[in-house]
């Protein structure tokens, strides 16, 4: 691809025309090494490096460009030297565990949520439509290569969740406390907006069972990824025996 249309990659648009998106930095390419090994269709990507690190063990097509050519194609102010170009591979519908994301805004907390899929595992991500686009450069950064070892599915409709999954779970502040032992056997676990947070009307088209998250009350409510790191932390602790 010519360095012109991967600077083209930053914006949305043209990152959906050509089917790729960029990851910049040491540790994000490593982790996409790492994911690659499993996933032949990772096997696409292709690596740019300045000659600092025209020697990176990789089994990507590799291209050395000079340290202009590399500040013209990077989304940093001081890169680091090795970009990676990434094709779009979408995750396909399937029924294991989820959390659902309704319209979530802030490409920081959806890079921090899906840190903590990976840290956990078993769970996938479905953006709901008008979500930040996952494959925007401060997502990828916020993500710090964890998007590679989690299925994101996007423009997932909230109401199409009733046919797709048993038992859904959301946050309510008048809901069952988050301990309870029912709140591990969900299938989907619902978030809204930072803002909004769900539409009632689709939540109760969706028979979702409310819990809540107990606090001091001494503000009115948690960041989304602090929210959705404490549920999964949760789901993932082990009960004593």
């Amino acid at each position: 691809m010519k360095l012109d249309d991967i600077r083209k990659l930053h914006q949305k648009r043209y990152r959906e025309a050509l089917g790729y998106y960029l990851v910049e930095g040491e540790h994000p390419v490593l982790e996409l090494q790492k994911a690659a090994a499993g996933n032949p269709l990772l096997q696409r990507c292709e690596l740019y490096v300045t000659r600092e690190h025209q020697h990176w063990r990789t089994s990507f097509a590799t291209h050395v460009i000079s340290e202009p050519q590399m500040a013209r194609i990077a989304d940093t102010r001081t890169p680091q030297g090795i970009i990676a170009l990434v094709p779009i591979v979408p995750a396909t519908p399937h029924p294991e565990r989820a959390v659902y994301l309704h319209e979530i805004q802030d490409p920081g907390n959806l890079g921090t949520i899906l840190r903590t899929l990976a840290w956990f595992g078993g769970l996938r991500c479905l953006l709901g439509p008008g979500s930040v686009d996952p494959y925007n450069s401060k997502v990828v950064r916020a993500s710090m290569g964890a998007m590679f070892h989690v299925p994101i599915e996007l423009d997932v409709e909230l109401r199409s969740l009733r046919g797709r999954f048993g038992r859904i779970a959301c946050l309510d502040m008048g809901g069952e406390l988050l301990q309870a032992p029912g709140f591990r056997s969900f299938d989907c676990y619902v978030f809204g907006n930072e803002a909004r947070g769900l539409p009632r009307p689709d939540l109760t088209a969706l028979h979702a069972q409310a819990f809540t998250i107990e606090g001091c009350g001494c503000i009115e409510s948690l960041n989304l990824a602090s929210a959705v790191n404490i549920c999964v932390y949760e789901l993932s602790r082990p009960v004593a025996g």
